[in-house]
């Protein structure tokens, strides 16, 4: 059996806390200035100026991570997830979940061929809601659900994690028609709303492959051989605690847990209109999961007293979750108290200048990837580097379509191993992945991408797409 040496995720986070701090006393001081335009902020070309130094020092690095509960944004983010820790557990107090997860199982192995299509269809459908809607928070409670779901299957907890989370994040970052990403990008670049669409859906089926491909050939893996699984002793402590190996009679759903299913497909239904419809942000959404957990709990026969107690220990057992989110969102604070970010970004776009087109297109995937360890939200990395890539694509003979490309390229795929990403964050500690196993195995992953990044670059800037 394969032991495993884990660095403990608190400590790694806090690692980087420093890190960022280092580099406040290496890089100098920049700065951009701002303006109004559709309602947002964006950074005004051409206006960086140097600034005065600001290091930070031992008293920032411990009180990063109180800062981070200050972000109107994080402070949303940990509610949500405690939310849904307390909802999950309310649907796993009246048995529901067991049930669904047992037939399915069941219903797998009764139809072998089934199992062919688990992973594949499930991500496609994922991956679908990344390129529409931008699923992103969306994605965790899905992972909780996934997971004893993959284990039921003979699969690992990597993988119930993989086909929510990869697939979403396979769909964001080749979005066609994603408001948050490409619709921002686009609309800062002066680009006509959701233009280029076809290619954009080429994009899309290309990268969603690649990401399939990766997650069935890990899963082939793990299911042959389940001890070079990173979460072989937990998945078999979660499955002695989930009894998946006991399938017997459940071939049928009670009543009670058809309703519950229903419940919870409703809520998603409604979850899904409203983002759409409506632009719901995570308020919305977390409004929509307690109504789901409270109509749960009635319709699956659970006494009030069983309905909070569940809630608080689903709540609790995400408590280190939220410690995680604030600490990542810590990094984000040294870095702009440092006021590094700019100076980074304003290195990168000169290195930028210069070079054959389809290079300028690669730098600025590239630029991308790195600014989104210090700016993981896609809206609001849109909203500082477009100003600077649209016209920056005129002067090296590029088209914006390009540009916007890149930036989606380049915010994507590195959501799935940033640190600094509240989501990312999240869904491993709430699946008990050490951040550095999980980026031993996606590493493979991130390659893949990254070629087929570069190669799907190359037909738009040949064209003038």
């Amino acid at each position: 059996m394969r032991r495993y040496f884990s660095i403990n995720t608190y400590f790694l986070v806090f690692s980087f806390i420093i890190v960022m701090a280092i580099l406040t006393w290496i890089i100098p001081g920049g700065s951009y200035q701002f303006e109004e335009k559709n309602g947002r902020k964006v950074v005004i070309p051409n206006s960086f100026q140097r600034v005065e130094r600001n290091p930070q020092g031992i008293f920032a690095i411990l009180t990063a991570p109180i800062k981070g509960f200050s972000d109107s944004n994080v402070s949303l983010i940990i509610g949500f997830v405690l939310i849904i820790g307390g909802v999950f557990s309310v649907l796993q107090k009246t048995g529901a979940i067991d049930a669904l997860i047992r037939f399915m199982a069941s219903q797998v192995r009764k139809k072998p061929i089934l199992d062919h299509f688990f992973i594949p269809i499930f991500m496609i459908i994922f991956s679908t809601a990344g390129a529409t809607f931008g699923m992103s928070e969306e994605v965790i409670p899905f992972v909780l659900l996934f997971i004893p779901l993959a284990l039921s299957l003979g699969y690992d907890t990597v993988v119930g994690v993989s086909i929510p989370f990869i697939g979403a994040g396979a769909g964001f970052a080749s979005a066609f028609m994603n408001p948050f990403t490409v619709g921002i990008a686009q609309q800062i670049s002066d680009l006509p709303l959701f233009s280029g669409f076809i290619y954009r859906v080429f994009c899309w089926l290309v990268i969603t492959a690649v990401a399939i491909a990766f997650v069935i050939r890990y899963a082939n893996k793990v299911r042959k051989e389940p001890y070079r699984s990173i979460t072989f002793l937990l998945d078999e402590e979660r499955r002695k605690a989930l009894s998946l190996n006991e399938l017997e009679g459940s071939e049928k759903l009670a009543l009670k847990h058809k309703l519950v299913g229903i419940v919870f497909l409703a809520g998603i239904a409604i979850m899904i209109f409203g983002v759409l419809k409506y632009g719901w942000y995570i308020d919305k959404i977390t409004a929509v999961f307690l109504a789901i957990g409270i109509a749960g709990a009635i319709v699956g026969g659970l006494k009030i007293n069983d309905f909070t107690s569940s809630f608080v220990a689903g709540a609790k057992d995400l408590v280190g979750t939220a410690l995680i989110i604030v600490m990542a969102r810590g990094i984000l604070y040294v870095a702009q108290d440092g006021r590094i970010i700019d100076t980074i970004l304003h290195g990168a776009t000169s290195i930028i200048k210069g070079f054959h087109p389809y290079i300028t297109a690669v730098l600025m995937f590239i630029t991308q990837s790195v600014i989104n360890f210090f700016v993981p939200s896609g809206s609001a990395k849109a909203a500082l580097t477009m100003p600077l890539m649209a016209p920056l694509a005129d002067l090296s003979g590029l088209s914006r379509q390009v540009a916007v490309l890149a930036y989606q390229f380049g915010d994507g795929f590195s959501n799935m191993i940033v640190p600094t990403s509240a989501v990312t964050m999240t869904v491993l500690t709430s699946a008990q992945i050490p951040f550095e196993k999980w980026v031993g195995i996606v590493w493979k992953l991130q390659i893949w991408f990254f070629i087929t990044g570069l190669i799907l670059l190359l037909p738009p800037v040949l064209t003038g797409w």
